[in-house]
């Protein structure tokens, strides 16, 4: 199982969800025309490749995988990006998921009138969960800068308050899984000369974190400011059942953009985790052993691909 975040399997890929009401200023989202507006063509044809390592307690996963997607519209005509996944490698080894046989579908769009959506994780492949919520983080930072009205020359910059708890739980591996993040936006570079731009959205701990701990050793901050990230999930041990990890999580994303037409070229993810954890023999985490601290960090990078 791909650990999205320590992504979560998904962390901070949801956080947008409701988020781009308000900006840093406490005005409304502009409804004039972005400058990083995605400009769709029916039919368009896209592909990235997607290279990721991810650090965790018990070593670090290499994967590597390719999305190939199309314009298409939705029953509401809406301009939506169908991807198929195919092409899952780990440790440079290709593993079949059912995506490659035309099992399951992802939809994204940057449209700033389609809100991003969750694919149900309970019907797709555990090996494609990180992939998808990676890919998922890329275009919902992006749609969120859209709406933003005062990103429109380089140098701007952007706060958008969100903390409200994210799920990524699965139903099968992870019982519990929330983060809580605010959004700071910049727009480092525009380049209207060459039709290209750069955008960082890092994903920031609110000042009040809004996670839901079950048990009372999670409350003690693991850092310098509140925990922003719990997690809790099945081991496959007898005797400790149960892992408990508690921490602050922090996104860096740097988004490369071609202006003309809005798409994303490449893009990059920072995600690094500080965690305390207790492995325990009870799923509300009362009888653990001693903590443990460490550090997930996991590292994408997604490519337009010819």
């Amino acid at each position: 199982m791909i650990r999205s975040a320590g992504l979560l399997v998904l962390s901070g890929c949801c956080a947008w969800f409701g988020a781009h009401g308000q900006a840093v200023d406490g005005t409304k989202s502009a409804p004039t025309e972005s400058v990083l507006s995605r400009h769709y063509k029916e039919g368009e044809a896209l592909a990235y490749h997607m290279s990721a390592t991810n650090q965790g307690r018990t070593g670090t996963i290499r994967y590597e995988a390719d999305a190939s997607g199309t314009v298409k519209k939705n029953s509401s005509g809406h301009f939506t990006e169908e991807f198929l996944w195919t092409g899952l490698r780990f440790a440079g080894q290709p593993v079949p998921v059912s995506g490659d046989t035309g099992g399951f579908r992802q939809e994204l769009s940057l449209d700033p009138t389609v809100p991003p959506s969750l694919p149900d994780f309970r019907h797709v492949d555990p090996r494609l969960i990180g992939p998808c919520a990676d890919l998922l983080t890329f275009y919902a930072d992006l749609w969120l800068a859209i709406k933003q009205e005062m990103l429109i020359k380089a140098g701007q910059h952007a706060y958008v308050k969100h903390g409200t708890p994210n799920s990524w739980a699965d139903g099968r591996r992870t019982i519990l899984g929330q983060d809580s993040i605010d959004f700071d936006i910049t727009l480092p570079e525009v380049h209207r000369e060459n039709g290209l731009a750069k955008l960082i959205v890092r994903h920031v701990p609110p000042a009040e974190s809004q996670i839901k701990v079950p048990a009372k050793w999670m409350e003690a901050p693991v850092l310098d400011t509140p925990n922003n990230w719990v997690e809790v999930s099945k081991t496959d041990k007898t005797d400790y059942p149960y892992l408990g990890e508690i921490g602050k999580e922090t996104f860096d994303v740097q988004i490369s953009l071609d202006l003309r037409d809005g798409k994303i070229l490449s893009a990059i993810m920072d995600n690094p985790v500080t965690v305390m954890a207790r492995e325990c023999e009870d799923v509300v985490l009362e009888h653990c052993g001693a903590p443990e601290h460490y550090e997930i960090r996991r590292q994408i990078e997604i490519r337009s691909a010819p």
